[in-house]
C-alpha cells in the first residue's frame, strides 16, 4: 500500500500526479475513458497557473503551445464599451494563454511520463470503503476484470459527475442557470471580426455572444439562445446557426466556416461543502462547478492540485504533521466560494433580460472600464494571482497568505525543486541557517536576503507568504515550524 490513487485524468488529474511524482511519491492515475479529450474545452491559462507551472517546469512547453490574448473587449453593436488590457498584471506572464484543453491533457501527460508515471486509461473506479489506515479500492478493467487494491490516500479529479462524491454521499449544492448555450469551434474571417488575439463579448438585447481566440487561426464562439424544456434537449447547431448569430448580435462584416464541434450545454452553479473527509480528498469539477465566464474553471482546479500535492507530500514523506493536511479545503474552499460566486456576477451581468437594465448595465460599464484602476482589477482578477489564504491555519503575521511576489528574491521560485520545502527570508544568515538546520525536512537549508530587510519571511513550497515576523521573530518561526514538524515536534498547524 504505497501509491495514491488519483481518479481522472483531466487537467486537475494529471497536475496533481505530476506534483506528487515530482516530490517522490508514488501515484496511481485511472480515468474510464479510452482517450483523452479531443475537444477544445477550456482554453485559458491564466498567469497564476503558469507561474504554478514554473515550479512544475512544463511552462515553456505551454507558452510553446499557445497564443497568447494582451487583453479583451466589450462591446454593444458597433460601440466599444471598454478594452480591458492584461499588460499591467503583476506577473511575467501578463496576458491570458489560450491553449485549447486537448493540448493542456497532451502536454501534462507529455511532463508526466517524463516523470515516470503513464495514465491508466479504460480503468473505472467502482466502489471504495475506507478504514483508519486506508482506503479498499475496487478498481474495473475494460476486460470486466476487478482488482481490489489498497491506498493510503485516495483523490477524486475525475469531474461534474464524480464517482468519488457520490462514493462519499456528499450534496452537490447549487443549482443550473436556465438558458442553454450554443458552443461552435470555427474558422471567423472578414473585416468586421475582432483582432485574432482578443476575447471580445458583444452585449446584445437577445443575450451575450462572445469571441475566444485559439491558436491555429480559429475561435470559439459562445452565445445564449434561450430556454428549453430539459426533458427534450435541443439538437446540436449548425453552421448556419452560428452565423446568424453573428450577423445579428456582433453587426455581421464577417463569416464562421469550417466548424469542429458544434454543441449546446448549460451551466451548473455548485460546490461541495468540504474538499476533504477522512483518507478522501476533492479537486477541481468533483468539488465545484460554474460559469465558464472568466475562463477560471480549469485554472482553480489545477491550482486545488497543486496546493493538496505539496501537502500530501509532506505528510506521505514523514516531513510534516497529519494536521497540515486540514489546511486544504478551508483554503481552497474559499477561493471556489469565491470564482463562483465572480463568475456567476459576470454571467448574471451579462445576460440581463430588461431593456432599461441592460442600458443602464451598459452605460455603467462605458463609464467604469475607462478608469485604469477598474480595467487593472479585472485583469488582476481574471489572472488568478490576487489568490491569497489570508484565513488558512497556515498564515500567521502581517500579510501571511499573500502570493509571495516571483520577482522578490530574483531567486527559483520556492518549491521549484524536488523537495516541498518552505523558504526562509532572513537578513541574519547565521541565524537563519541555525534555524533551518533545526528542521531540515521543511525548510531549504540556505536562507535567502528577504526584500524587507526588518522582516523575516516563511514561505510555503506554493509560493504563498506563511509567515511574517519582524528580524528578530526567531521564536515566531520556531513555533511555526514545530507545530507542522511530525510525531511528537507536531503539535498541529499554526493559529492564524
Amino acid at each position: 500500500m504505497t501509491d495514491i490513487l488519483i481518479v481522472g485524468a483531466g487537467p486537475v488529474g494529471l497536475t496533481m500526479a505530476a506534483e506528487l511524482a515530482r516530490y517522490g511519491v508514488g501515484v496511481r492515475l485511472v480515468d474510464r475513458a479510452a482517450h483523452a479529450t479531443g475537444t477544445s474545452k477550456a482554453l485559458v491559462v491564466w498567469s497564476r497557473t503558469l507561474e504554478l507551472m514554473d515550479r512544475m517546469g512544463c511552462t515553456q512547453a505551454f507558452l510553446d503551445a499557445g497564443l497568447r490574448a494582451p487583453g479583451a473587449s466589450i462591446r454593444s453593436g458597433g460601440t466599444v464599451l471598454g478594452a480591458p488590457r492584461f499588460a499591467d498584471i503583476a506577473s511575467a506572464y501578463n496576458f491570458a494563454l489560450m491553449v485549447p484543453q486537448r493540448d493542456t491533457e497532451r502536454l501534462l501527460a507529455a511532463h508526466l511520463q517524463t516523470l515516470g508515471v503513464a495514465v491508466e486509461r479504460q480503468v473505472e473506479l467502482v466502489g471504495f470503503t475506507e478504514a483508519a489506515d486506508g482506503i479498499a479500492a475496487r478498481l474495473r478493467h475494460t476486460d470486466g476484470r476487478e482488482e481490489r487494491v489498497r491506498t493510503p490516500w485516495l483523490i477524486g479529479c475525475d469531474g461534474a459527475h464524480s464517482t468519488v462524491r457520490h462514493g462519499l454521499g456528499l450534496t452537490f449544492a447549487g443549482s443550473a442557470q436556465g438558458d442553454d448555450w450554443l458552443l461552435a469551434d470555427v474558422r471567423v474571417d472578414g473585416p468586421g471580426a475582432p483582432p485574432p488575439d482578443e476575447v471580445a463579448t458583444y452585449l446584445h438585447r437577445d443575450g451575450p455572444f462572445v469571441i475566444f481566440p485559439i491558436p491555429g487561426g480559429r475561435a470559439r464562439v459562445v452565445a445564449t439562445v434561450g430556454r428549453t424544456d430539459p426533458a427534450h434537449p435541443r439538437p446540436d447547431p449548425i453552421l448556419a446557426e452560428v452565423q446568424a448569430l453573428i450577423d445579428r448580435r456582433a453587426g455581421g462584416g464577417f463569416r464562421a466556416s469550417d466548424p469542429v464541434w458544434l454543441t449546446h450545454f448549460r451551466i451548473n452553479e455548485r460546490k461541495v461543502a468540504e474538499y476533504r473527509h477522512g483518507r478522501v480528498f476533492l479537486a477541481g469539477d468533483a468539488a465545484h462547478i460554474h460559469s465558464p465566464a472568466g475562463g477560471q474553471g480549469m485554472n482553480t482546479g489545477m491550482q486545488d492540485a497543486v496546493n493538496l500535492a505539496w501537502k500530501l507530500a509532506m505528510v506521505v514523506r514523514g516531513r510534516a504533521d497529519d494536521a497540515l493536511l486540514a489546511s486544504y479545503s478551508p483554503e481552497r474552499s474559499a477561493v471556489g466560494d469565491l470564482v463562483l460566486r465572480n463568475a456567476g456576477r459576470l454571467t448574471d451581468m451579462a445576460t440581463l433580460s430588461n431593456p432599461a437594465a441592460q442600458a443602464a448595465r451598459n452605460l455603467a460599464l462605458r463609464f467604469l472600464l475607462g478608469l485604469h484602476a477598474v480595467r487593472d482589477r479585472m485583469a488582476t482578477q481574471m489572472s488568478e494571482i490576487e489568490i491569497a489564504y489570508g484565513r488558512s491555519p497556515l498564515s500567521r503575521g502581517p500579510g501571511a497568505g499573500a502570493r509571495w511576489e516571483p520577482e522578490a528574491d530574483g531567486g527559483a521560485p520556492p518549491g521549484a525543486g524536488r523537495e516541498p520545502l518552505f523558504v526562509l527570508y532572513a537578513a541574519d544568515a547565521a541565524g537563519g541557517r541555525a534555524l533551518t538546520a533545526r528542521f531540515p525536512g521543511l525548510v531549504e537549508a540556505a536562507p535567502r536576503r528577504p526584500p524587507d530587510p526588518s522582516r523575516l519571511f516563511l514561505v510555503r513550497p506554493d509560493g504563498y507568504l506563511g509567515l511574517s515576523a519582524g528580524g528578530s521573530g526567531w521564536d515566531e518561526a520556531e513555533r511555526y515550524l514545530r507545530a507542522l514538524a511530525p510525531g511528537d515536534r507536531g503539535a498541529g498547524a499554526p493559529a492564524a
